[in-house]
């Protein structure tokens, strides 16, 4: 069976790297292109559209998101209510927002999957931190990722947090009567842990997670130094949202 897939936030380097594996895996086919900059009608015989009602009428069976943002929510929630199975790297959600897109897949019966990290590593590395906070309570994070990305933290940053989270228990780090003289200077607080962000032309995305205990200390670090290592796990969620029952938050519950 040829799944058939509709590639939104096309133009931007996410959304290219998307459309190129769409187009070179034998069972999946390109039915629409979408981003709001877009100015034209048809690219090849892929139609392309810059609003979204201009698609309710397409014939597709996966929604793929590399959007922005501020316009994740209500891509998704018009996936949904138009009967494709999202599958969304775009990062940025609330937890309320998770919560009430959940809900409208269990309504329409569809599979879907919102994704912090695609990257089979950095899934890989999150199941991993989680293992550890149960021996190293202690733990900061460092994510890192190009100049251009709008959010901080990153998604995969939050989502390692809160996995964490499940198995540790809750309390401060560092000194009890700390101070910062540069406000920010120890990060966000997630739970009592520290996340750090770090935006430098020339990355791709990348993170670290620290761990601290008496007399010893235990990093693990995932890498992607080209947008191709998302594209495995983009695949994977695009033939999985097909059987799954509601959506899912992390590419490890299809794992």
């Amino acid at each position: 069976m040829t799944i058939k897939v509709i590639v939104a936030g096309f133009q931007g380097r996410m959304g290219s790297t998307a459309v190129n594996m769409v187009n070179e895996t034998e069972d999946f086919s390109l039915a629409a292109l979408y981003d709001p900059r877009a100015t034209e009608k048809v690219s090849g015989e892929v139609p392309v559209f810059h609003d979204l009602e201009s698609l309710t009428s397409s014939q597709a069976d996966v929604w793929v998101d590399f959007t922005q943002p501020q316009s994740a929510y209500e891509n998704t929630k018009f996936a949904l209510e138009h009967g494709f199975r999202p599958v969304v790297g775009t990062t940025g959600f609330s937890e309320d927002e998770i919560a009430e897109l959940q809900t409208l897949a269990i309504e329409k019966k569809l599979g879907g999957l919102i994704a912090p990290n695609f990257a089979l590593g950095a899934v890989l590395l999150m199941q991993f931190a989680k293992e550890a906070a149960k021996y190293f309570p202690d733990v900061e994070i460092i994510e890192l990722h190009h100049d251009a990305k709008k959010d901080a933290p990153s998604g995969t940053a939050v989502k390692t947090a809160e996995l964490i989270s499940e198995v540790r228990r809750s309390h401060h780090q560092g000194a009890a009567d700390e101070k910062e003289s540069l406000s920010g200077a120890r990060g966000a607080e997630l739970d009592g842990m520290r996340i750090h962000s770090v935006r430098l032309p020339g990355l791709v995305a990348h993170q670290e997670v620290l761990f601290g205990s008496k007399g010893e200390g235990l990093t693990l670090r995932h890498d992607s130094y080209d947008r191709v290592s998302f594209m495995t796990g983009v695949a994977l969620g695009i033939r999985k949202v097909m059987t799954a029952d509601g959506l899912a938050y992390g590419l490890e519950h299809f794992l």
